[in-house]
C-alpha cells in the first residue's frame, strides 16, 4: 500500500472519528445502529427473521431507556433492566390468553411504572423500558415460535446493547461528563448569539429577542441541572474526588458565564437611543458573537478530547472595547462600561482556564437526600400532577386495549404504543406530540412503502432497517416528527422481514391505530384532571418572585463573606430563581396551545412573566460583581433591604389575592435617584444604578400584581 493511500485512509479515519465524537447525537445513533446491525444481520441472512427482529427490539428498548450515569451505576441499572424486561415480557406471554387479566395488569403496571420512574432518573429508564418491552411482546406474540422466546430474546437484546455501551464507556469513562458540559456550553453559545441582537437594540424587536432569551435560558438551566446530576453520580461512585476537579472547574465556569450572560445592567433600548454609545454597542454585539464562538469551540474541545485554544479574535475585540471606553472617557460606573467589564471578565475566565488547573477546587453540589419513602409519599398525594398523569396513562392503556380486543384490530397494540409516546403530563405537550406523531407516521408509511418497493430483497430491506435506525436515533432529540417517520419505516421493514407483508397489511392498521391512540391521549388529558396553566399561574408567579427575592438576599450576604468561602447557598438560591423563572416561562408558552377559553389572564401573565425575567436579569447584574468583595455602604444595604421587603409584599399579594399599597416602593425609587445624583464614588454609584433597575421593575410588578389580584377577586 502506497504512502499516499495510507495517508488518505488515515485522514478519512480522523475525519470520521471527529464527525462522530463532536456530536453526541451522531455518536449515540451510530452506537445503536452497530448494536442492532450485529444482532440482526446474521439471523436475517440465515432466514431467522423472528430472532433478528426480536433481538433488535430489545436493543432498541435498551437504547431508549438508557440514562447517563457512572459506569458502576450503569452496570447496576443494566442488571435491573434485564430482570424487569424479562418479567414484563413473561407477564404478557402468560396473561395474553386471559384478556381481562392482561387489561387489568396493563392498567395497574402502568400506574406503578410511572410513579416508580418519578423517583429518579435511573428508575425512569428502567420502568420506561419495561413498558416498551411489554408492548413489543404484545406486537409480535403471534409470530413467536414458543411462549418462552420473547422473554429470553428481548432482555438479551437489551443486555447486548448495554454491554456494548458499557464497553465504549470503559474506553472513555468521562464521556458522559464531557457530553453534558458540552451541551451546557453549546446552549450558552446559542444564548449569547441571540443576545448579540440586542446591541444595538431595536425597540420593535427587543421584546421578541427577550422572549427568545427566556426560552433559551430554559435550555441552559436544564443543561446545568444535567451536569450537576452526572457530577453527583460520578462523585458517589469514585473514592478519589480529585479526578473530578477539572470537570468541577468547568461546571463552575459554566455557571459563572451563564450568570454574566443573563445579567442586564440597563435597558438596552435606552442605551441604544444615545448616539454616543452606538459604536460601542455595535462592538459589544460583535464581541458577544465572538464569545459565542469561543463557547462552541470549548464544547467541541471537550467532545473531541483536545486542548481548548482560546480565540485570539475575542481578545482583540475586548481590547478594542476597552480602548473605546478610554477614548470617549466613559466612567467605569456607566452601564456601557459595566457591560464591557462583564465581557472582559468572561474573556479572561475562558482564556486562563488551564492556568488554574492546579488550583484545588472542590465546591459542594446540592443533592436530593430525601429517602425513597418520602419521595414516594409526595407522589401518592392526590394533588400530585404525576399521579394524575399515571392514572390518565393507565386508563388510556386500558381503553386502547379494550378497543383492540372488541373490534379485533390488526396489531391494535399500536394504539397503546402511540398513547405511551403521545400522552404527556400537560395538554399543550400532548397536543404538540399528537400533531408530530400523526405527521411522522403518515410520512413514514408513505415513504416506507415506496422505498420497500425499490428495495424488495432481504438485503435491501435489512439495509433500510439499519439506515432508519440511525436516522431515528439521530433525530430523536432534535425533531420528534422526523424521528417518528424513521421509526415507522423501521417498523415496516421489521414486519416485512418477519411476515413478508410489511407494506401491504401493516400500512393501514398503523395509520388507524395511530389516530385512535392519539385521540385517546388528547381526550384523556383534556377531560381527566386537566392542569390548565391559568390556574397554576398565580402560584408560579408568586414562587418566581419569591425565589428572585431569596436570590437577591443571597447576593447581599455574599458581599459580606470573606474570600475563599464556599458559595453553595448562593448557588442554590440562584439556581432556584432560574428554575422558578423557567417554570413560569414554560407555563406561559404552554398556555398558547391550550383552548382559547382556558387562556384567562393571558396578557397579564405575559407581562408578569416578562417583568420577572427582567428582574432576574437585573439581580444577576448586581450579583456578577459580588466576587470583587466591594463592601456595601450602609445606605445601599438599607435600600436593598427595603426592596427585598417590597418584593416579598408583591409575592404575598399574588399568593393571598389581596391588593396591597405600593407607595413605599415609589419613595425608595426617589431615594435611589437622589443617591445616584449625589454620589461621587464610582462603585457605590454603580450599585445604586443596579438597585434602581431592580426597584423600578419591582414597582411595575407590584402594580401589575395588584391588577392581577383584583381580576381574580
Amino acid at each position: 500500500m502506497s504512502t499516499s493511500l495510507k495517508q488518505q485512509i488515515f485522514s478519512w479515519q480522523k475525519s470520521l472519528t471527529h464527525y462522530f465524537l463532536t456530536s453526541p447525537d451522531r455518536l449515540r445513533a451510530i452506537k445503536v445502529t452497530i448494536a442492532i446491525g450485529v444482532l440482526t444481520a446474521p439471523f436475517v441472512l440465515l432466514g431467522e427473521s423472528f430472532f433478528a427482529i426480536t433481538l433488535a427490539l430489545g436493543a432498541l428498548a435498551g437504547a431508549l431507556s438508557e440514562t447517563d450515569d457512572h459506569p458502576k451505576g450503569r452496570m447496576k441499572s443494566l442488571a435491573l433492566k434485564v430482570i424487569c424486561f424479562a418479567i414484563s415480557s413473561l407477564s404478557v406471554e402468560l396473561l395474553r390468553p386471559y384478556p381481562i387479566l392482561l387489561g387489568c395488569g396493563l392498567f395497574a403496571s402502568t400506574i406503578a411504572f410511572v410513579l416508580i420512574g418519578s423517583l429518579g432518573e435511573r428508575y425512569r429508564g428502567v420502568t420506561f423500558g419495561a413498558q416498551l418491552i411489554g408492548l413489543y411482546t404484545m406486537l409480535t406474540i403471534t409470530l413467536s415460535p414458543a411462549w418462552y422466546w420473547q422473554p429470553i430474546l428481548l432482555p438479551a437484546g437489551a443486555l447486548f446493547y448495554g454491554l456494548f455501551s458499557l464497553y465504549l464507556l470503559y474506553l472513555n469513562p468521562w464521556r458522559a461528563l464531557d457530553e453534558h458540559l458540552a451541551r451546557g456550553f453549546g446552549a450558552l453559545a446559542t444564548y449569547l448569539e441571540v443576545k448579540a441582537g440586542l446591541f444595538p437594540s431595536d425597540k420593535n424587536k427587543q421584546g421578541e429577542i427577550r422572549n427568545q432569551l427566556a426560552l433559551l435560558n430554559v435550555q441552559v438551566v436544564g443543561a446545568l441541572d444535567g451536569c450537576k446530576e452526572v457530577l453527583n453520580s460520578y462523585g458517589d461512585s469514585i473514592d478519589d474526588k480529585t479526578v473530578l476537579q477539572p470537570y468541577m472547574r468547568y461546571f463552575m465556569l459554566l455557571q459563572n458565564l451563564h450568570e454574566r450572560a443573563a445579567s442586564s445592567h440597563e435597558r438596552y433600548d435606552l442605551l441604544s437611543s444615545d448616539q454616543a454609545n452606538r459604536v460601542l454597542l455595535e462592538g459589544i454585539g460583535h464581541t458577544l458573537l465572538q464569545y459565542s464562538h469561543a463557547c462552541k469551540k470549548f464544547a467541541e474541545s471537550l467532545l473531541a478530547g483536545k486542548t481548548y485554544i482560546h480565540p485570539i479574535s475575542l481578545g482583540w475585540m475586548v481590547d478594542a472595547l476597552n480602548d473605546q471606553l478610554k477614548k470617549h472617557d466613559i466612567a467605569p460606573d456607566q452601564p456601557v462600561a459595566m457591560i464591557v467589564r462583564n465581557l472582559s471578565r468572561s474573556h479572561l475566565s475562558l482564556q486562563n482556564l488551564h492556568e488554574d488547573s492546579q488550583r484545588l477546587l472542590t465546591p459542594k453540589l446540592r443533592k436530593d437526600n430525601r429517602s425513597l419513602m418520602l419521595r414516594a409519599k409526595e407522589l401518592l398525594d392526590w394533588q400530585s400532577p404525576r399521579l394524575h398523569h399515571a392514572f390518565r396513562l393507565g386508563l388510556c392503556f386500558l381503553v386502547g386495549f379494550t378497543i383492540s380486543e372488541i373490534f379485533a384490530l390488526a396489531k391494535g397494540e399500536w394504539i397503546i404504543l402511540t398513547t405511551l409516546f403521545v400522552c404527556q403530563p400537560t395538554y399543550s405537550a400532548t397536543r404538540q406530540r399528537l400533531y408530530q406523531r400523526i405527521l411522522g407516521t403518515i410520512l413514514g408509511v408513505v415513504g416506507g412503502v415506496l422505498i420497500i418497493q425499490i428495495l424488495p430483497t432481504i438485503q435491501g430491506q435489512l439495509l433500510l432497517l439499519l439506515v432508519s435506525t440511525y436516522a431515528f436515533s439521530l433525530w430523536q432529540l432534535r425533531n420528534y416528527s422526523v424521528s417518528v417517520m424513521f421509526i415507522t419505516i423501521f417498523v415496516l421493514c421489521a414486519f416485512n422481514l418477519l411476515a413478508g407483508k410489511g407494506s401491504s397489511s401493516i400500512m393501514l392498521p398503523r395509520l388507524i391505530d395511530t389516530l385512535i391512540g392519539s385521540a385517546l391521549a388528547i381526550i384523556s388529558v383534556r377531560l381527566l384532571w386537566p392542569n390548565w396553566q391559568y390556574k397554576r399561574l398565580p402560584a408560579l408567579i408568586a414562587e418566581a418572585i419569591s425565589k428572585n427575592t431569596s436570590y437577591f438576599q443571597a447576593i447581599l450576604e455574599e458581599y459580606l463573606q470573606s474570600t475563599g468561602e464556599d458559595d453553595l447557598p448562593y448557588r442554590i438560591a440562584r439556581r432556584e430563581a432560574h428554575r422558578a423563572d423557567n417554570a413560569l416561562v414554560r407555563a406561559w408558552q404552554d398556555m398558547q396551545f391550550e383552548p382559547r377559553n382556558r387562556q384567562q389572564f393571558r396578557q397579564q401573565a405575559f407581562t408578569l412573566t416578562y417583568l420577572n425575567h427582567a428582574l432576574l436579569a437585573y439581580i444577576s447584574a448586581f450579583g456578577v460583581h459580588r466576587d470583587q468583595h466591594t463592601a456595601l455602604s450602609p445606605e445601599i444595604a438599607h435600600l436593598a433591604n427595603d426592596i427585598v421587603g417590597e418584593l416579598q409584599k408583591t409575592s404575598l399579594s399574588i399568593t393571598t389575592g389581596k391588593t396591597l399599597g405600593n407607595t413605599r416602593i415609589i419613595n425608595i425609587l426617589k431615594q435611589i435617584r437622589h443617591s445616584i445624583r449625589g454620589s461621587s464614588q464610582p462603585i457605590p454609584k454603580q450599585q445604586f444604578t443596579s438597585l434602581y433597575n431592580i426597584a423600578d421593575v419591582t414597582e411595575q410588578l407590584l402594580k401589575l400584581a395588584n391588577g392581577f389580584t383584583s381580576r381574580r377577586e
